[in-house]
């Protein structure tokens, strides 16, 4: 009979998940900046596109929340004009086209238009039309 051998994914300083947390640290140090900040972005842009009624099933009616799509698209507008600078023209460009049809998509849904310049996210972006 022989002493069971620890497991190589039992924490080794008494903190749940030791090796797996220090895994994903080394996995998030390898991904450069600039990913980081565009999936960010991605996800802002997907979840707002959704909340505008751009799902594929928005004729049936249960996404459409244009409080909680301002919401979203404020914060990606913010994101995309405080990192354009740091990320390259380059991916600030394609942030900035998917953020301009997010703020169209976000009027034309809208029964009550905001007026220029007064739409999610036209604070950082200036007026789309």
């Amino acid at each position: 009979m022989s002493d069971p051998q620890p497991s190589s994914t039992a924490p080794t300083d008494g903190r749940a998940g030791g090796d797996d947390e220090e895994r994903a640290v080394r996995d998030i140090a390898d991904v450069a900046a600039v990913e980081v900040v565009t999936s960010a972005a991605v996800h802002l842009m997907s979840a707002a596109a959704v909340k505008c009624g751009l799902a594929e099933d928005a004729e049936e009616g249960g996404h459409l929340d244009l409080g909680e799509a301002r919401v979203l698209i404020t914060a990606l507008a913010g994101l995309v004009t405080a990192a354009a600078p740091e990320i390259g023209d380059q991916h600030a460009r394609a942030l900035r086209d998917g953020l301009r049809s997010l703020q169209l998509a976000f009027r034309e849904a809208s029964p009550f238009p905001d007026a220029p310049g007064a739409g999610p996210g036209e604070k950082w972006t200036g007026p789309v039309r």
